[in-house]
């Protein structure tokens, strides 16, 4: 074999390494783009279902946006982590693709072969031993942090990105770099955010770093820094990163950050190590070296403790980098620092713990150390050992790490390796639902949320029939237009009036008020496969075949029987009868929510008088709260709640009140709070809640 044969061979190998660990880990069903079995559940089923209607969908500017998919609450390909880099570059071939298709078994094979290829080219910077790098190569492939992302963030895998971006930082030469950061920067914008700022603030560092040692001029640093902001804006803008506004500061900083002992805490990841008690939400910052890089690791301490200083040689040639990963790794720490199952806080202004929620899953950060760390452990390791002893440790560190980590990967690969499948079950049998397909061009979720309680199986519906839909989940929405959906839709709901191109699906807690305002004439209302479905329109549709479920909607207002004593605590089945004004109820009862609030139930008999068991938000400068109750527009009391015990109120129903009730068939008692106010205006509390009332029963007599 020539020179170039061999040196064709020698590059194929870390790419053969790639597939190999791919096969081992994740299997070859993955691959099959018709088989969506493993996609069924949780992140992958919003990564597929992003994609389905992104691929259906007209070409929009931006050309990440994605409209089907979410409606007014948010809609870009980049919020369902459906990978726009991949999204994009399918949606030109849609109509030639089969369906169902997914492009993500590929982009999983495609981050091992890029793991493999990025690690080959960092041990380069430490041997030209082939099988030294070889083996290196093996243990950025079985890192426990990259491939538990495969069984749940898809797009999160892509730890090659920073692979790649450490590499161009530690590399001796300054060819090409606009080319290669700009080509690592673009692809990272188009895959997922987080790891866009991971491979950029590196990219900052080194280019700060070189510029300082002269590596660079400040005018040509300048420029690249232009350039390639200018370049990563454009791709964030076209992906959708800008579509939802303040939505893009969520909550969480805090809670999903990594752990001081990330890099040892085994998180069920190994056969013999125990797992370290942490606090919740550590597992976002789950950073487990392995136990072949920690053998490693004792041998790279031997060596170093053998007066060896290379390390620190080299540290200090790349202050800048130092820096950065040591600031994403404080960020990744939280201002709610653990260690262990211990934690302890240090205070930060509102404005950075707003700014610091952008990514508020803050732990992911710690993977350019965990990654770095790694680098050095072989670094010391390599270095500090004669060829032939530096390869029998790191093969026998390996068979430790593959070894050692399979309780983990095996449980990924298990999720992978499902029976294939083309359709995910879904509970919506009857056959209206394909009636329902032909009628209508959007199904709207009552009201409007992200990650609402059935958001997968009516995507999976909307999806499947070419609909819209407002039932998703995202991992962004924009506050403002959910508030101003959920808004419109109260509107709706009590006009009565609804979209005829819409079939609803409603919360339990809306079925009261929507039977109340409903045109029965028209609309169907009904309980079908478990889900509360209003049709419009479907009454006056000549072709519309009658609805088998359909059922008087008065019987879907949960009933009062007299003489029983309703609670409104957490989980009591009294509470679904709370229609508006309400906060959530809590294991006492509930708050009054504002200046007014509603509840709807159905009597089983003629009602004579209703007894409430309610307290007030009373205090020295607040001594009263009035409340004016009126039953179905008839009003019945005017009173004035001033305990902060339990008070019980009766009330005894006029002819006109019981003649409403008996002439509509349900009871709607409004209660109107004029001295509504917050905890925090009484001084109480930081609660900003404007409330009232704290309701604890209702019985009916």
């Amino acid at each position: 074999m020539n020179q170039a044969g061999k040196r064709l061979a020698v590059t194929l190998l870390p790419l053969l390494m790639g597939v190999l660990a791919f096969l081992i880990v994740v299997g070859p069903r993955a691959l099959n783009p018709m088989n969506i079995a493993w996609l069924d559940n949780g992140d992958p089923a919003t990564h597929y279902l992003g994609w389905v209607f992104f691929r259906h969908a007209p070409w929009s500017f931006p050309l990440g946006l994605n409209p089907s998919y979410g409606l007014e609450l948010g809609n870009a390909i980049v919020f369902s982590d459906s990978n726009p880099l991949f999204a994009l570059l399918f949606k030109p071939f849609s109509a030639w693709l089969p369906e169902p298709f997914q492009y993500f078994g590929l982009w999983l094979l495609t981050c091992f072969v890029l793991q493999a290829w990025f690690a080959w080219k960092l041990m380069g910077l430490l041997t030209s031993n082939v099988a030294l790098r070889l083996l290196g190569v093996g243990f950025f492939l079985f890192s426990p942090a990259m491939i538990v992302r495969m069984g749940m963030h898809l797009a999160l895998a892509g730890h090659f990105l920073i692979l790649a971006a450490l590499y161009l930082a530690l590399r001796p030469g300054t060819d090409r770099r606009r080319l290669y950061w700009g080509l690592l920067l673009t692809s990272a914008a188009l895959i997922h955010a987080y790891l866009l700022a991971m491979a950029a603030l590196i990219w900052m560092g080194d280019l700060l770093g070189r510029t300082l040692q002269r590596k660079l001029t400040p005018i040509a640093a300048g420029v690249e820094w232009l350039l390639l902001v200018l370049l990563v804006g454009v791709c964030c803008w076209q992906a959708g990163y800008f579509s939802v506004g303040s939505g893009v500061m969520s909550f969480g900083f805090g809670v999903y950050r990594a752990n001081m002992l990330s890099f040892i805490d085994v998180n069920t990841w190994s056969c013999v190590l125990q797992d370290i008690p942490g606090v919740v939400g550590d597992g976002d910052g789950f950073a487990f070296l392995g136990l072949g890089v920690m053998f490693l690791a004792i041998c790279a301490l031997v060596v170093l403790l053998q007066g060896d200083r290379q390390v620190l040689g080299t540290v200090r040639k790349r202050p800048m980098l130092l820096l950065v990963l040591v600031g994403l790794m404080a960020f990744s720490l939280s201002n709610k620092v653990g260690v262990g199952p211990y934690e302890f806080t240090y205070p930060l202004p509102e404005w950075a713990l707003a700014l610091a929620n952008v990514f508020r899953a803050s732990g992911r950060m710690i993977w350019p150390m965990m990654y770095m760390a790694t680098f050095v452990v072989l670094y010391v390791v390599v270095r500090g050992h004669r060829p032939r002893t530096a390869i029998y440790l790191l093969a026998l560190a390996l068979v430790i790490q593959v070894g050692d980590s399979r309780v983990g990967w095996d449980l990924t690969r298990k999720l992978l390796m499902v029976s294939p499948e083309s359709k995910w079950k879904s509970p919506m049998k009857d056959p209206f639902w394909q009636q329902a397909a032909l009628r209508y061009q959007n199904v709207r979720w009552l009201s409007p949320q992200n990650y609402s309680a059935h958001w997968l199986t009516l995507a999976d519906y909307a999806g499947t029939h070419g609909l819209a839909t407002n039932a998703v989940y995202l991992g962004r929405v924009d506050n403002q237009a959910q508030m101003a959906a959920q808004a419109e839709a109260q509107r709706t709901i009590t006009s009565g009036i609804y979209d005829a191109n819409t079939l609803y699906v409603l919360e339990e807690r809306l079925v009261p008020q929507v039977a109340a305002s409903l045109d029965r004439s028209a609309h169907v209302l009904a309980k079908i496969d478990g889900l509360n479905v209003l049709a419009p329109g479907w009454k006056q549709c000549a072709d519309c075949p009658a609805v088998a479920n359909a059922i008087d909607p008065l019987q879907l207002i949960t009933e009062f029987k007299h003489g029983e004593r309703q609670s409104f605590e957490l989980g009591s089945p009294a509470t679904v009868t709370l229609a508006t004004g309400w906060s959530g109820n809590e294991p006492w009862g509930t708050w009054s929510l504002g200046h007014e609030a509603e509840i709807i139930f159905r009597p089983s008999a003629i009602v004579h008088s209703l007894v409430l068991e309610a307290s007030a938000l009373v205090g020295a400068m607040h001594p009263q709260q009035r409340v004016v109750i009126s039953l179905n527009d008839v009003p019945v009391l005017s009173t004035r709640l001033t305990e902060t015990d339990v008070s019980t109120l009766e009330i005894v129903l006029t002819p006109q009140a019981q003649a409403a009730i008996a002439r509509q068939g349900y009871v709607r008692m409004r209660l109107q709070f004029a001295d509504a106010a917050s905890p925090q205006e009484l001084g109480m509390s930081v609660d900003d809640r404007q409330m009232a009332m704290g309701l604890r029963a209702l019985t009916v007599h």
